[in-house]
């Protein structure tokens, strides 16, 4: 599908949290006419800087191969998914489009000789895990989302090994971010937390404030996902997901980072379903493989990343 030498880019699922970031990136380093947005939604209503959008459901096979033949699609971010608590709230569409979604994609790549990114999620861990995840550390998820990436990463594995695609994937920890509110997941009031305080206005935080999960800033997902695509096949040992080194902090530290740079925000802590989920999750993910295997590194703290994310947002609003 097209000259191997010149990215032609699909994104599904383009204008969620990872979506809107990821395409910047792309475009920055291929060129925005050489990058493909799409999602089930329309994006009138959002400022994002593409020349081709096309509205796709990825679980409409016979679209998404036309949209990959007609523009010579050579290299496909399958980020269309239901996260965690969207999940639980309606397992069988996130069934339908965590894994029917995604073989469609993979069928797709055997016949057309794509590469694919398609992200998991340490939701993929459960209790058994321990609190420091590593990355063969047992998969027993107590989500159904979870239960969908371990799918999905047992399916990529499947389809490089018998079928020589090209699939690469990132444990994606919770990702905090400016530019885009999260879509139900259980790490979102890690962003959330954000909006309220430069906003001057009281948060209640849906977990507790001893929960600790791993985190990342945005930057550091987005730069891992380019750096992985980049990486030579023969380098890699895992089409799956990889475990990337992940912030780990509570909810109170993050409160009290937030606190030093806007003093009167106040944080109240009152757990929901999502806790038990939380409660689920490891506390840290290692990331051995991922710095072996292709040099990955984190840039952002827990300082950097409060104070980025704070300007940033103060600049917004």
């Amino acid at each position: 599908m097209g000259d191997p030498l010149q990215r032609r880019i699909l994104v599904t699922g383009a204008l969620g949290q990872i979506g809107i970031e990821l395409l910047e990136a792309l475009s920055e380093k291929f060129g925005y006419e050489n990058i493909i947005a799409s999602d089930i939604r329309s994006f009138d209503h959002l400022e994002i800087n593409v020349q081709k959008y096309v509205e796709l459901d990825v679980l409409d096979i016979e679209k998404l191969e036309r949209v990959i033949v007609e523009n010579e699609i050579n290299e496909i971010y399958h980020l269309a998914a239901i996260l965690s608590a969207n999940g639980e709230k309606n397992p069988q569409l996130c069934w339908k489009i965590n894994v029917n979604g995604l073989l469609n994609v993979l069928e797709l790549a055997k016949k057309y000789k794509f590469r694919v990114f398609s992200p998991s999620s340490i939701a993929v861990f459960g209790p058994d895990a321990g609190k420091l995840a590593l990355q063969k550390s047992p998969l027993n998820p107590s989500t159904l989302y979870g239960i969908t990436k371990v799918t999905g990463e047992l399916m990529a594995e499947y389809y490089h090994t018998i079928h020589g695609v090209d699939i690469r994937g990132i444990r994606y920890p919770g990702l905090i971010s400016w530019k885009v509110l999260p879509g139900g997941g259980t790490t979102d009031y890690a962003v959330n937390i954000f909006h309220k305080a430069v906003n001057h206005e009281e948060y209640d935080c849906f977990v507790n404030e001893d929960t600790r999960l791993p985190m990342m800033y945005i930057d550091d997902a987005i730069r891992a996902t380019l750096e992985l695509m980049d990486a030579p096949r023969e380098k890699l040992s895992i089409s799956g997901g990889y475990n990337l080194p992940s912030l780990s902090f509570t909810a109170k530290e993050l409160y009290d980072e937030i606190k030093k740079f806007i003093p009167s925000f106040k944080c109240n802590f009152i757990p929901d379903r999502r806790q038990e989920f939380a409660d689920s999750w490891p506390d840290e993910t290692e990331g051995k493989y991922s710095t072996e295997e292709w040099g990955y590194e984190l840039e952002y703290d827990l300082g950097s990343l409060c104070e980025k994310m704070i300007n940033s947002l103060m600049k917004r609003y």
